[in-house]
């Protein structure tokens, strides 16, 4: 079938976060040491949704061959992060880099902190956060999306958020 427009042309723009997970990294090739057998990892994503307010839950779409479904399937849980758009050029090359080989926190220049009800890191600069438990998959052909129970939520402080228009740009909301 031919589409006539590209979809993400007619979908964008859309918000920019930063999803979060943690995994077990035992025969991947990264960039740590060795002895290193638990990776964490930041994936860009713009297909996520509220689902549910009681019981909270959020969805997220990942492709099936990206490293963070692989670490996101087998731990059960991630943490949504809602970035400002004054952390742009993180949000892009999150999303132009694999945490197979990378170091993601490390390169990006973003502080890893701990998540407060689940396994799984989170991103200290971000507006705010979602911690979520994994309840459901629903396959949608070369993606997947992730159903997640809202175990924590917190907001931060109000910023201007990030919105991707595609390719290599980003806008924001207005003042």
């Amino acid at each position: 079938m031919r589409l006539l427009a590209n979809v993400s042309e007619i979908i964008n723009p859309r918000q920019s976060i930063l999803v979060t997970c943690r995994g077990n990294a035992d025969g991947v090739l990264v960039g740590h040491k060795k002895s290193d057998s638990i990776l964490d990892n930041i994936i860009t994503v713009d297909w996520h949704t509220p689902l549910s307010f009681n019981p909270a839950m959020y969805g997220i779409v990942i492709g099936k061959t990206r490293f963070s479904y692989r670490l996101i399937s087998e731990s059960g849980v991630f943490a949504v992060n809602f970035m400002p758009f004054s952390h742009k050029d993180a949000v892009l090359f999150c999303g132009r880099t694999s945490g197979i080989k990378t170091d993601k926190f490390a390169e990006s220049g973003l502080t890893k902190t701990e998540c407060a009800k689940i396994d799984c890191p989170r991103i200290k600069e971000a507006s705010a956060y979602l911690e979520c438990e994994v309840v459901n998959q629903i396959e949608t052909g070369d993606h997947v999306m992730f159903i997640g129970r809202v175990l924590n939520a917190e907001l931060l402080h109000h910023e201007k958020r990030i919105f991707h228009t595609g390719n290599d740009d980003f806008t924001t909301t207005q003042d």
